[in-house]
């Protein structure tokens, strides 16, 4: 990639630019809130992501890479120790994820953990003896080719393939002692996750999906379990939900936990709860209020580690936790008489978060559609919150590159609900002249756009579009009604919703050619691609990524079919197959005019790529105009955490695709 700097700031296959990026996230503030790790993440010459922890001294500003991993090496989940003179930290160093163990007074970092399937999520005992991990209760594997024998319902899932009945486990790892002892403390046949002490150590709680069980879809229940000989587990909660993160609080009387019931299947908001330990008596903090608490803003760019749930406050009389609302994720704080407010926002993503009670400060990662994202930390005083940038990642390339300011603004879509929208003026921008515009649509459909960096899109606009993204009835951010808004309807009001965007752009921006309009969208948003084209040809060429064209076969050869199609389209396969079949593009494959590019990943056990090769054999035999690009190695997540290579390429061909149908194009 050739890069010039000066006046006119010139930059060369921008796509590229990817490789230049540098992505931060996961920070932790140090016990006595001096200091504040985190991952920096890039990509190396290889073109292969490495990882390594970085340490910044609050008072001076000045960090240091305290981890260096060369060539492929993966440092992460960094963990103070209770005394903050050791850092916990996962790598793949060794081969497999272990834990690794580094002074804060500098010096190498030694293994701890060998275990033969790796390990994850360190967790310090307040005493710092030993650490809570996950890992899987590995089986030997035979050798030579053997079939594959399924009886389970769920036996694959995107971004692990096949699942082979092994499940992660809590795991006791002791520290101190000079014997690497280690203890098993669950082996159901379930996969357990967010693994926890109690103040006194006695105790830890974890959750535990039932993914496995019939009828249990998405189900996550949360279990205490002491440690004394002969302790069982005990289930806390009474009906089946979706619960996770659980933390205690100070006194280590409650469990404060987020999640739901199901009440809107899968469209449900997440809420705050708090549950009394010994009376089993649970508390919904956030019941009266129409908030989704926890971060899903979508971006191509960040990542921040796993949630920390919703953290206890210094003297425990509420919790602080990551909400989203109208396109930004930010700080909020419940207390026990529910009232919520928000503490950081702004027009921002909060994507990762670690509170300290002790200092009642807290570690944030933070992007805006002009940064791919920083490190902060926050300090509470009553409804101020004093806020101080650690890091500058990106500063140096993002002076590079030609970027887009997004123009927020709402226009009335179906039945006139409001619906909130971006517009990305292109590159070399002229109000006297009309320019080329695409339609991003995002997926789920339970998520949203809004104030984080996504640098498709300001690659779209660096090419000369303008960029229209708005969130449709079932995003989130704005009430249950909304989300829940086009389940049951897909195609229905939604569509309408994105229609009425790109009339209400027409209308409000005279420089919009209008004979040049473009869509692309990916998973769900794949799928409205691939119903628009087959509803209108207002469109010159579209793209559609890692979608839905069949919801028949969607419902059995998809990780979640089985339930999704159920509770978004409103049918299963065996109750109502013409719904299934009226909802799906391929129905109206004939209607197709529009130039359609298929973008699909080999591994999506998602949205699988049958799903890509009916439409595209289904266009190709008709003659339509078509092309299909398979992406190896990939799953379901290949535009956000993909080999980096094949996401250069595939924002090469999406650019393309659209260059070649502009008219004028020199």
């Amino acid at each position: 990639m050739e890069i010039e700097i000066g006046s006119d700031k010139k930059q060369k296959n921008l796509e590229e630019s990817l490789y230049d990026f540098t992505f931060v996230g996961d920070p932790q503030l140090s016990p006595d809130g001096s200091y504040v790790v985190y991952v920096k993440k890039v990509i190396n010459e290889n073109k292969e992501y490495t990882s390594n922890l970085v340490i910044v001294n609050r008072d001076t500003g000045i960090e240091h890479d305290w981890t260096y991993a060369s060539g492929e090496k993966k440092d992460h989940s960094p963990r103070w120790s209770p005394d903050g003179k050791t850092i916990a930290f996962v790598s793949n160093r060794s081969g497999e994820n272990q834990i690794w163990l580094i002074s804060t007074d500098g010096g190498e970092a030694r293994q701890l953990s060998d275990l033969k399937s790796g390990v994850s999520a360190p967790v310090w005992k307040p005493d710092g003896s030993s650490l809570l991990v996950l890992s899987k209760d590995t089986n030997e594997k035979e050798e030579g080719r053997k079939p594959l024998v399924v009886t389970d319902l769920r036996y694959k899932a995107d971004g692990s393939g096949f699942l082979d009945n092994n499940y992660l486990q809590v795991v006791l790892i002791e520290v101190t002692s000079g014997e690497k002892r280690i203890e098993w403390l669950t082996d159901a046949p379930f996969n357990h996750s967010s693994p926890n002490w109690s103040p006194d150590g006695q105790s830890i709680v974890y959750v535990r999906d039932r993914y496995e069980e019939q009828g249990s879809y998405m189900r996550a229940d949360i279990f205490i379990q002491g440690l004394n000989e002969g302790s069982e587990p005990d289930q806390l909660n009474r009906e089946g939900g979706s619960f996770s993160t659980p933390n205690w609080s100070p006194d280590g009387k409650k469990l404060s936990f987020i999640g739901h019931n199901f009440e809107h299947k899968g469209a449900t908001l997440n809420k705050i709860w708090t549950v009394d330990i010994a009376k089993k008596e649970f508390t919904c903090l956030t019941e009266e209020v129409d908030l989704e608490c926890s971060d899903v803003l979508i971006s191509d760019m960040h990542w921040g580690g796993a949630s920390p749930g919703a953290m206890w406050s210094q003297n425990g009389d509420g919790l602080y936790f990551l909400a989203s609302k109208e396109g930004n994720t930010g700080v909020y704080f419940v207390g026990e008489d529910c009232t919520v407010r928000q503490i950081a926002g702004g027009d921002r993503h909060h994507y990762a978060f670690h509170y300290l009670p002790g200092a009642n400060e807290a570690a944030v990662a933070i992007s805006d559609p002009l940064n791919i994202g920083d490190i902060y930390t926050l300090s509470f005083h009553g409804d101020r919150v004093n806020e101080l940038c650690l890091s500058q990642s990106n500063a140096d390339v993002l002076e590079c590159l030609d970027l887009s300011t997004p123009e927020m603004f709402t226009y009335a879509g179906k039945d006139g609900l409001e619906i909130q929208g971006w517009l990305m003026k292109p590159k070399d921008f002229k109000e006297d002249q009309e320019h080329p515009l695409i339609l991003e649509i995002h997926g789920g459909p339970h998520m949203m756009y809004g104030n984080s960096f996504m640098h498709e899109f300001q690659l779209l606009a660096a090419k000369g579009y303008v960029v229209l993204y708005t969130n449709p009835r079932g995003s989130q951010g704005y009430g249950q009604e909304f989300v829940n808004g086009c389940r049951g309807d897909y195609g229905g009001g939604d569509y309408e919703d994105l229609m009425a965007g790109v009339d209400n752009a027409l209308n409000k921006y005279s420089f919009i050619d209008e004979a040049q309009l473009f869509v692309t969208g990916g998973s769900y948003g794949g799928f409205m691609t691939n119903w628009i084209v087959g509803k209108t040809d207002r469109f010159k060429a579209a793209v559609t990524q890692r979608s839905i064209s069949n919801w028949q076969s969607f419902y059995g050869v998809s990780d979640i079919g089985y339930f999704f199609t159920k509770w978004e389209v409103g049918s299963d396969l065996g109750e109502n197959p013409a719904k299934l079949w009226h909802h799906s593009p391929l129905k109206y494959v004939d209607q197709i005019e529009t130039p359609l590019l298929i973008l699909h990943s080999e591994n999506d056990y998602r949205c699988p790529i049958e799903q890509g090769e009916q439409l595209y054999v289904a266009l190709k035999h008709r003659g339509k105009e078509t092309m299909f690009v398979r992406f190896p190695d990939s799953d379901h997540n290949l535009s956000r955490s993909g080999y980096p290579e094949l996401r250069v390429e595939r924002l090469k061909h999406l650019g393309n695709w659209f260059d070649n149908y502009l008219e004028g194009r020199q």
